[in-house]
Protein backbone atom coordinates (compact mmCIF):
# COMPACT_ATOMS: atom_id res chain seq x y z
CA UNK A 1 0.00 0.00 0.00
CA UNK A 2 1.50 3.31 -1.04
CA UNK A 3 1.38 6.56 0.91
CA UNK A 4 2.01 8.75 -2.13
CA UNK A 5 -1.60 9.92 -2.47
CA UNK A 6 -1.70 11.04 1.12
CA UNK A 7 1.52 12.99 0.74
CA UNK A 8 0.41 14.62 -2.52
CA UNK A 9 -2.90 15.77 -1.02
CA UNK A 10 -1.11 17.90 1.55
CA UNK A 11 -0.52 21.47 0.44
CA UNK A 12 1.93 23.45 2.55
CA UNK A 13 0.34 26.81 3.48
CA UNK A 14 1.88 29.71 1.64
CA UNK A 15 3.51 32.53 3.66
CA UNK A 16 0.87 35.03 4.71
CA UNK A 17 -2.07 32.68 4.15
CA UNK A 18 -4.91 33.44 6.56
CA UNK A 19 -4.97 29.90 7.87
CA UNK A 20 -1.49 30.31 9.37
CA UNK A 21 -1.83 33.79 10.80
CA UNK A 22 -1.72 34.05 14.55
CA UNK A 23 -4.34 36.15 16.31
CA UNK A 24 -1.75 38.89 16.89
CA UNK A 25 -0.98 38.96 13.18
CA UNK A 26 -4.68 39.23 12.29
CA UNK A 27 -5.14 42.08 14.75
CA UNK A 28 -2.07 43.80 13.29
CA UNK A 29 -3.67 43.56 9.85
CA UNK A 30 -6.84 45.18 11.20
CA UNK A 31 -4.80 47.98 12.75
CA UNK A 32 -3.19 48.70 9.38
CA UNK A 33 -6.47 48.29 7.48
CA UNK A 34 -8.33 50.76 9.70
CA UNK A 35 -5.44 53.17 10.23
CA UNK A 36 -5.64 52.77 14.00
CA UNK A 37 -2.97 54.70 15.85
CA UNK A 38 -2.58 56.73 18.99
CA UNK A 39 -4.31 60.10 18.66
CA UNK A 40 -2.08 63.12 18.23
CA UNK A 41 -2.33 65.77 20.91
CA UNK A 42 -4.47 63.86 23.39
CA UNK A 43 -4.56 60.58 25.31
CA UNK A 44 -7.42 58.11 25.58
CA UNK A 45 -7.60 55.65 28.47
CA UNK A 46 -9.75 52.51 28.64
CA UNK A 47 -10.81 51.20 32.04
CA UNK A 48 -12.09 47.63 32.12
CA UNK A 49 -12.08 44.91 34.76
CA UNK A 50 -13.04 41.51 33.29
CA UNK A 51 -14.51 40.37 36.61
CA UNK A 52 -17.54 42.62 35.99
CA UNK A 53 -18.42 40.63 32.87
CA UNK A 54 -18.96 37.44 34.89
CA UNK A 55 -21.88 38.81 36.92
CA UNK A 56 -25.41 37.60 36.23
CA UNK A 57 -28.66 39.29 37.20
CA UNK A 58 -30.73 36.21 36.43
CA UNK A 59 -31.90 34.39 33.27
CA UNK A 60 -34.95 36.59 32.65
CA UNK A 61 -33.46 39.94 33.65
CA UNK A 62 -32.77 42.38 30.79
CA UNK A 63 -29.46 43.61 32.24
CA UNK A 64 -26.70 41.46 30.80
CA UNK A 65 -23.14 42.34 31.93
CA UNK A 66 -22.03 39.96 29.17
CA UNK A 67 -22.56 42.86 26.77
CA UNK A 68 -19.23 44.14 28.14
CA UNK A 69 -17.53 40.94 26.98
CA UNK A 70 -18.86 41.49 23.46
CA UNK A 71 -17.77 45.14 23.54
CA UNK A 72 -14.24 44.33 24.64
CA UNK A 73 -13.90 41.53 22.08
CA UNK A 74 -14.77 43.91 19.25
CA UNK A 75 -12.38 46.57 20.59
CA UNK A 76 -9.59 43.99 20.77
CA UNK A 77 -10.42 42.46 17.38
CA UNK A 78 -10.01 45.80 15.63
CA UNK A 79 -6.82 46.47 17.61
CA UNK A 80 -8.08 49.67 19.21
CA UNK A 81 -6.39 48.73 22.49
CA UNK A 82 -3.05 49.50 20.82
CA UNK A 83 -4.06 53.17 20.54
CA UNK A 84 -5.15 53.61 24.17
CA UNK A 85 -3.79 53.34 27.69
CA UNK A 86 -5.59 50.25 29.01
CA UNK A 87 -6.13 49.84 32.75
CA UNK A 88 -7.57 47.05 34.87
CA UNK A 89 -8.89 49.18 37.77
CA UNK A 90 -9.25 48.01 41.33
CA UNK A 91 -12.59 47.79 43.08
CA UNK A 92 -13.90 50.84 44.90
CA UNK A 93 -13.56 50.65 48.67
CA UNK A 94 -16.36 50.89 51.19
CA UNK A 95 -15.22 54.41 52.12
CA UNK A 96 -15.09 55.52 48.49
CA UNK A 97 -18.65 54.40 47.89
CA UNK A 98 -19.85 56.17 51.04
CA UNK A 99 -18.54 59.44 49.67
CA UNK A 100 -22.08 59.69 48.34
CA UNK A 101 -24.11 56.70 49.51
CA UNK A 102 -25.26 56.11 53.08
CA UNK A 103 -23.15 53.78 55.21
CA UNK A 104 -26.03 51.48 56.15
CA UNK A 105 -26.97 50.99 52.50
CA UNK A 106 -23.42 50.03 51.50
CA UNK A 107 -23.21 47.74 54.51
CA UNK A 108 -26.43 46.05 53.39
CA UNK A 109 -25.00 45.49 49.90
CA UNK A 110 -21.85 44.01 51.42
CA UNK A 111 -23.61 41.21 53.31
CA UNK A 112 -26.92 40.53 51.60
CA UNK A 113 -27.19 37.25 49.67
CA UNK A 114 -30.00 35.65 47.66
CA UNK A 115 -30.82 33.44 50.66
CA UNK A 116 -31.00 36.39 53.04
CA UNK A 117 -33.16 38.20 50.51
CA UNK A 118 -35.49 35.20 50.38
CA UNK A 119 -35.82 35.26 54.17
CA UNK A 120 -36.67 38.96 53.99
CA UNK A 121 -39.41 38.28 51.46
CA UNK A 122 -40.89 35.68 53.81
CA UNK A 123 -41.09 38.29 56.56
CA UNK A 124 -42.35 40.88 54.05
CA UNK A 125 -39.39 43.21 54.72
CA UNK A 126 -37.37 44.13 51.61
CA UNK A 127 -35.24 47.22 52.28
CA UNK A 128 -33.51 49.62 49.94
CA UNK A 129 -35.88 48.99 47.01
CA UNK A 130 -34.45 45.57 46.18
CA UNK A 131 -36.81 43.53 44.05
CA UNK A 132 -37.45 42.39 40.49
CA UNK A 133 -35.80 45.41 38.90
CA UNK A 134 -32.87 45.32 41.33
CA UNK A 135 -32.38 41.69 42.31
CA UNK A 136 -29.95 40.35 44.88
CA UNK A 137 -27.54 37.99 43.11
CA UNK A 138 -24.30 36.26 44.03
CA UNK A 139 -21.43 38.72 43.82
CA UNK A 140 -23.62 41.82 44.02
CA UNK A 141 -21.24 43.82 46.24
CA UNK A 142 -18.25 42.88 44.08
CA UNK A 143 -20.17 43.96 40.98
CA UNK A 144 -20.99 47.35 42.51
CA UNK A 145 -17.47 47.98 43.75
CA UNK A 146 -15.87 46.91 40.46
CA UNK A 147 -17.88 49.13 38.11
CA UNK A 148 -17.67 52.02 40.56
CA UNK A 149 -13.93 51.55 40.94
CA UNK A 150 -13.53 51.74 37.17
CA UNK A 151 -15.36 55.08 37.00
CA UNK A 152 -13.32 56.47 39.90
CA UNK A 153 -10.11 55.31 38.23
CA UNK A 154 -11.15 56.95 34.97
CA UNK A 155 -12.00 60.23 36.75
CA UNK A 156 -8.64 60.22 38.53
CA UNK A 157 -6.78 59.72 35.27
CA UNK A 158 -8.47 62.90 34.05
CA UNK A 159 -7.72 64.92 37.17
CA UNK A 160 -4.10 63.71 37.18
CA UNK A 161 -3.82 64.75 33.52
CA UNK A 162 -2.82 61.23 32.59
CA UNK A 163 -5.71 61.10 30.18
CA UNK A 164 -7.83 63.54 28.18
CA UNK A 165 -10.66 61.09 27.40
CA UNK A 166 -11.33 58.25 29.84
CA UNK A 167 -13.73 55.40 28.99
CA UNK A 168 -15.54 52.99 31.32
CA UNK A 169 -18.30 51.06 29.57
CA UNK A 170 -19.21 49.17 32.75
CA UNK A 171 -20.28 52.42 34.44
CA UNK A 172 -23.06 54.91 33.82
CA UNK A 173 -25.64 53.44 36.22
CA UNK A 174 -27.57 56.63 36.63
CA UNK A 175 -30.72 55.61 38.54
CA UNK A 176 -29.14 54.63 41.89
CA UNK A 177 -30.08 56.90 44.78
CA UNK A 178 -28.22 57.85 47.94
CA UNK A 179 -29.82 55.10 50.03
CA UNK A 180 -31.57 52.76 47.62
CA UNK A 181 -31.27 50.85 44.38
CA UNK A 182 -33.37 51.78 41.37
CA UNK A 183 -33.78 50.76 37.74
CA UNK A 184 -31.08 48.04 37.64
CA UNK A 185 -28.64 50.42 39.38
CA UNK A 186 -27.21 49.93 42.86
CA UNK A 187 -24.27 52.34 43.20
CA UNK A 188 -24.28 55.62 41.31
CA UNK A 189 -20.78 55.51 39.91
CA UNK A 190 -21.48 58.67 37.93
CA UNK A 191 -22.02 60.70 41.08
CA UNK A 192 -18.88 59.25 42.65
CA UNK A 193 -16.85 60.12 39.55
CA UNK A 194 -18.24 63.66 39.36
CA UNK A 195 -17.43 64.21 43.04
CA UNK A 196 -13.88 63.20 42.20
CA UNK A 197 -13.77 65.63 39.28
CA UNK A 198 -15.14 68.43 41.47
CA UNK A 199 -12.05 68.26 43.67
CA UNK A 200 -10.15 69.78 40.74
CA UNK A 201 -12.74 71.21 38.36
CA UNK A 202 -14.97 74.15 39.28
CA UNK A 203 -17.80 73.12 36.91
CA UNK A 204 -18.83 69.80 35.41
CA UNK A 205 -21.46 69.29 32.70
CA UNK A 206 -23.21 65.92 32.82
CA UNK A 207 -24.91 64.72 29.60
CA UNK A 208 -27.20 61.69 29.56
CA UNK A 209 -28.07 59.88 26.31
CA UNK A 210 -29.96 56.98 27.89
CA UNK A 211 -33.58 56.50 26.82
CA UNK A 212 -34.49 56.73 30.53
CA UNK A 213 -34.17 59.95 32.52
CA UNK A 214 -30.93 60.34 34.49
CA UNK A 215 -32.84 60.93 37.70
CA UNK A 216 -30.25 59.68 40.19
CA UNK A 217 -27.53 62.05 39.00
CA UNK A 218 -29.97 64.95 38.79
CA UNK A 219 -31.09 64.38 42.39
CA UNK A 220 -27.53 64.12 43.68
CA UNK A 221 -26.59 67.57 42.37
CA UNK A 222 -30.01 69.19 42.67
CA UNK A 223 -28.85 72.01 44.93
CA UNK A 224 -25.48 72.99 43.52
CA UNK A 225 -24.33 75.12 40.62
CA UNK A 226 -21.08 73.14 40.43
CA UNK A 227 -22.78 70.56 38.21
CA UNK A 228 -25.21 71.09 35.35
CA UNK A 229 -27.19 68.01 34.31
CA UNK A 230 -28.65 67.60 30.84
CA UNK A 231 -30.74 64.53 30.05
CA UNK A 232 -32.29 63.58 26.69
CA UNK A 233 -34.85 60.82 27.22
CA UNK A 234 -38.29 59.39 26.58
CA UNK A 235 -40.79 61.02 28.95
CA UNK A 236 -44.17 59.75 29.97
CA UNK A 237 -44.96 60.42 33.59
CA UNK A 238 -47.59 57.69 33.80
CA UNK A 239 -46.14 54.77 31.86
CA UNK A 240 -42.39 55.09 31.26
CA UNK A 241 -39.77 54.61 33.96
CA UNK A 242 -38.83 56.61 35.98
CA UNK A 243 -41.61 59.10 35.18
CA UNK A 244 -39.43 62.13 35.87
CA UNK A 245 -37.55 64.60 33.70
CA UNK A 246 -40.24 66.84 32.30
CA UNK A 247 -39.29 70.15 30.71
CA UNK A 248 -40.38 72.00 33.85
CA UNK A 249 -38.00 69.97 36.05
CA UNK A 250 -35.15 72.47 36.09
CA UNK A 251 -33.86 72.35 39.64
CA UNK A 252 -35.08 73.82 42.94
CA UNK A 253 -38.02 76.21 42.57
CA UNK A 254 -36.44 78.68 44.94
CA UNK A 255 -34.32 80.89 42.70
CA UNK A 256 -32.02 81.65 45.63
CA UNK A 257 -30.92 78.01 45.69
CA UNK A 258 -27.62 77.66 43.76
CA UNK A 259 -28.97 74.66 41.85
CA UNK A 260 -31.93 76.50 40.35
CA UNK A 261 -32.02 76.18 36.54
CA UNK A 262 -29.03 73.79 36.55
CA UNK A 263 -31.06 70.62 35.90
CA UNK A 264 -32.04 70.62 32.24
CA UNK A 265 -34.29 68.02 30.64
CA UNK A 266 -35.14 67.18 27.05
CA UNK A 267 -38.33 65.06 27.23
CA UNK A 268 -38.95 63.18 23.99
CA UNK A 269 -41.75 61.09 22.53
CA UNK A 270 -41.45 57.75 20.76
CA UNK A 271 -39.62 57.29 17.49
CA UNK A 272 -37.15 60.16 17.19
CA UNK A 273 -34.85 59.59 14.20
CA UNK A 274 -31.16 60.17 13.49
CA UNK A 275 -31.31 63.60 11.91
CA UNK A 276 -33.68 65.07 14.49
CA UNK A 277 -31.77 63.62 17.43
CA UNK A 278 -28.31 64.76 16.39
CA UNK A 279 -29.51 68.26 15.50
CA UNK A 280 -31.41 68.53 18.78
CA UNK A 281 -28.33 67.41 20.69
CA UNK A 282 -26.19 70.11 19.10
CA UNK A 283 -28.88 72.75 19.57
CA UNK A 284 -29.09 72.17 23.33
CA UNK A 285 -25.50 71.24 24.19
CA UNK A 286 -23.98 74.22 22.37
CA UNK A 287 -25.80 76.85 24.45
CA UNK A 288 -25.06 74.91 27.66
CA UNK A 289 -21.36 75.04 26.89
CA UNK A 290 -21.29 78.72 25.99
CA UNK A 291 -23.37 79.76 29.00
CA UNK A 292 -22.18 77.42 31.73
CA UNK A 293 -18.55 77.10 30.57
CA UNK A 294 -17.81 73.73 32.14
CA UNK A 295 -14.22 72.69 32.72
CA UNK A 296 -14.98 68.95 32.36
CA UNK A 297 -17.75 66.83 30.82
CA UNK A 298 -19.20 63.46 31.77
CA UNK A 299 -21.32 61.75 29.09
CA UNK A 300 -23.48 58.70 29.73
CA UNK A 301 -23.89 56.70 26.51
CA UNK A 302 -26.85 54.45 27.31
CA UNK A 303 -27.44 52.10 24.39
CA UNK A 304 -31.16 51.71 25.01
CA UNK A 305 -31.75 54.82 22.93
CA UNK A 306 -30.82 52.78 19.84
CA UNK A 307 -33.50 51.51 17.52
CA UNK A 308 -34.61 47.96 18.25
CA UNK A 309 -33.58 47.98 21.90
CA UNK A 310 -35.50 45.60 24.12
CA UNK A 311 -36.63 48.42 26.42
CA UNK A 312 -36.25 51.42 24.13
CA UNK A 313 -38.59 53.28 21.79
CA UNK A 314 -36.37 55.46 19.57
CA UNK A 315 -35.26 54.93 15.95
CA UNK A 316 -31.62 55.92 16.34
CA UNK A 317 -28.73 54.22 14.54
CA UNK A 318 -25.22 53.65 15.87
CA UNK A 319 -23.54 56.38 13.83
CA UNK A 320 -26.07 59.00 14.96
CA UNK A 321 -25.58 58.10 18.63
CA UNK A 322 -21.84 58.28 18.06
CA UNK A 323 -22.20 61.68 16.39
CA UNK A 324 -23.26 63.08 19.77
CA UNK A 325 -20.08 61.72 21.35
CA UNK A 326 -18.07 63.14 18.45
CA UNK A 327 -19.58 66.60 18.95
CA UNK A 328 -18.83 66.45 22.67
CA UNK A 329 -15.26 65.26 22.08
CA UNK A 330 -14.56 68.17 19.71
CA UNK A 331 -15.29 70.62 22.51
CA UNK A 332 -11.78 69.79 23.72
CA UNK A 333 -12.58 69.46 27.43
CA UNK A 334 -11.56 66.60 29.75
CA UNK A 335 -14.14 63.93 28.96
CA UNK A 336 -15.36 60.95 30.96
CA UNK A 337 -17.26 58.49 28.74
CA UNK A 338 -19.52 55.96 30.47
CA UNK A 339 -21.91 53.19 29.50
CA UNK A 340 -25.42 52.85 30.90
CA UNK A 341 -28.57 51.17 29.70
CA UNK A 342 -28.86 48.96 26.65
CA UNK A 343 -30.67 45.64 26.57
CA UNK A 344 -29.93 44.16 23.17
CA UNK A 345 -26.34 43.12 23.93
CA UNK A 346 -25.06 42.73 20.36
CA UNK A 347 -26.14 46.26 19.45
CA UNK A 348 -24.84 47.78 22.69
CA UNK A 349 -21.46 46.16 21.98
CA UNK A 350 -21.44 47.55 18.46
CA UNK A 351 -22.32 51.01 19.74
CA UNK A 352 -19.66 51.17 22.42
CA UNK A 353 -17.00 49.78 20.11
CA UNK A 354 -17.92 52.46 17.58
CA UNK A 355 -17.84 55.20 20.21
CA UNK A 356 -14.44 53.97 21.34
CA UNK A 357 -13.27 54.54 17.77
CA UNK A 358 -14.86 58.00 17.85
CA UNK A 359 -12.79 58.85 20.91
CA UNK A 360 -9.69 57.68 19.04
CA UNK A 361 -10.58 59.61 15.89
CA UNK A 362 -10.62 56.41 13.81
CA UNK A 363 -13.08 55.35 11.11
CA UNK A 364 -13.62 51.58 11.34
CA UNK A 365 -14.35 49.24 8.45
CA UNK A 366 -18.03 48.26 8.77
CA UNK A 367 -17.43 44.50 8.49
CA UNK A 368 -16.52 43.01 11.85
CA UNK A 369 -13.11 41.32 11.79
CA UNK A 370 -13.51 37.61 10.98
CA UNK A 371 -11.52 36.67 14.07
CA UNK A 372 -13.91 38.51 16.43
CA UNK A 373 -14.88 36.06 19.20
CA UNK A 374 -18.60 35.24 19.32
CA UNK A 375 -19.02 36.74 15.85
CA UNK A 376 -22.00 34.44 15.31
CA UNK A 377 -23.95 36.67 17.70
CA UNK A 378 -23.75 39.45 15.09
CA UNK A 379 -25.25 37.38 12.27
CA UNK A 380 -26.54 37.55 9.65
CA UNK A 381 -24.76 40.72 8.52
CA UNK A 382 -21.79 40.59 10.93
CA UNK A 383 -21.57 44.34 10.53
CA UNK A 384 -20.64 47.04 12.99
CA UNK A 385 -23.37 49.25 11.57
CA UNK A 386 -26.61 47.35 10.97
CA UNK A 387 -29.72 49.31 10.07
CA UNK A 388 -31.42 49.63 13.47
CA UNK A 389 -33.88 52.40 12.73
CA UNK A 390 -36.19 49.90 10.98
CA UNK A 391 -35.98 47.25 13.73
CA UNK A 392 -39.26 47.33 15.63
CA UNK A 393 -39.68 50.83 14.28
CA UNK A 394 -41.77 53.35 16.21
CA UNK A 395 -43.66 56.16 14.52
CA UNK A 396 -41.85 59.44 15.10
CA UNK A 397 -44.12 61.45 17.38
CA UNK A 398 -41.68 64.34 17.75
CA UNK A 399 -42.80 67.10 15.42
CA UNK A 400 -40.46 69.80 14.23
CA UNK A 401 -42.39 72.36 16.25
CA UNK A 402 -42.17 70.24 19.39
CA UNK A 403 -38.39 69.95 19.07
CA UNK A 404 -38.03 73.69 18.39
CA UNK A 405 -40.08 74.38 21.51
CA UNK A 406 -37.72 72.18 23.55
CA UNK A 407 -34.70 74.10 22.30
CA UNK A 408 -36.42 77.39 23.12
CA UNK A 409 -37.24 76.12 26.61
CA UNK A 410 -33.62 75.13 27.26
CA UNK A 411 -32.38 78.50 26.07
CA UNK A 412 -34.91 80.23 28.32
CA UNK A 413 -33.66 78.29 31.34
CA UNK A 414 -30.08 79.17 30.51
CA UNK A 415 -30.97 82.87 30.64
CA UNK A 416 -31.25 82.44 34.41
CA UNK A 417 -27.77 80.96 34.69
CA UNK A 418 -25.72 84.00 35.54
CA UNK A 419 -22.53 82.96 33.82
CA UNK A 420 -20.20 80.33 35.17
CA UNK A 421 -20.05 80.12 38.97
CA UNK A 422 -16.90 81.40 40.61
CA UNK A 423 -15.20 78.75 42.73
CA UNK A 424 -12.16 79.01 44.95
CA UNK A 425 -10.75 75.52 44.61
CA UNK A 426 -8.68 75.71 47.76
CA UNK A 427 -11.93 75.97 49.73
CA UNK A 428 -13.53 72.85 48.24
CA UNK A 429 -14.08 70.33 51.06
CA UNK A 430 -12.65 66.89 50.21
CA UNK A 431 -15.98 65.10 50.67
CA UNK A 432 -18.31 67.92 49.57
CA UNK A 433 -20.37 67.10 52.65
CA UNK A 434 -22.30 70.37 52.77
CA UNK A 435 -23.45 69.96 49.18
CA UNK A 436 -24.59 66.41 49.81
CA UNK A 437 -26.47 67.35 52.98
CA UNK A 438 -28.32 70.10 51.15
CA UNK A 439 -29.17 67.73 48.31
CA UNK A 440 -30.47 65.16 50.76
CA UNK A 441 -32.81 67.70 52.39
CA UNK A 442 -34.15 68.80 49.02
CA UNK A 443 -34.74 65.23 47.90
CA UNK A 444 -36.47 64.30 51.14
CA UNK A 445 -38.91 67.19 50.83
CA UNK A 446 -39.88 66.13 47.31
CA UNK A 447 -40.11 62.45 48.19
CA UNK A 448 -42.62 63.10 50.95
CA UNK A 449 -45.00 64.46 48.32
CA UNK A 450 -44.66 61.73 45.69
CA UNK A 451 -42.76 58.78 47.06
CA UNK A 452 -45.61 56.31 47.53
CA UNK A 453 -46.69 56.20 43.89
CA UNK A 454 -43.17 56.24 42.60
CA UNK A 455 -42.02 53.33 44.75
CA UNK A 456 -44.85 51.23 43.33
CA UNK A 457 -43.57 51.95 39.84
CA UNK A 458 -39.97 51.13 40.58
CA UNK A 459 -40.60 47.96 42.53
CA UNK A 460 -43.27 46.38 40.44
CA UNK A 461 -42.81 44.12 37.50
CA UNK A 462 -45.90 45.62 35.90
CA UNK A 463 -46.17 47.96 32.97
CA UNK A 464 -44.68 50.91 34.75
CA UNK A 465 -41.37 49.42 35.89
CA UNK A 466 -38.31 49.61 33.65
CA UNK A 467 -38.01 45.85 34.10
CA UNK A 468 -41.36 45.26 32.50
CA UNK A 469 -40.80 47.00 29.18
Amino acid sequence: MTRTAVVNDYQHPQPGASSTLTLDERVSQEILKNGIKRPKGYTVSYHSNPEVEKMHFGPKHPMKPWRLTLTNKIVLAYGMHEAMDVYVPRAATFLEMTEYHKDDYIQFLSWVTPKIKLDMETSNVIPYNMGDDCPVFDGLYDYCSLYSGASLDAARKLTNIQSDIAINWSGGLHHAKKAEASGFCYINDIVLAILQLLLYHPRVLYIDLDVHHGDGVEQAFWSTDRVMTLSLHKFDKATFFPGTGGSDDTGPKNSANPGAHHSLNVPLHDGIDDESYVQLFKDVVGPCISTYQPTAIVIQCGGDSLGGDRLGCFNINIRAHGACVEYTKKLGLPLLVLGGGGYTPRNVARLWAHETSVCLGTELHPSLPAHTPFIEHFAPDKSLYPELSQTGRYDNKNSGKYLRDIVASIREQLRYVQGSPSVQLQHVPPDLGAVRDEVEREIQEEREARDLGRRRKERGAGSRGEYAH
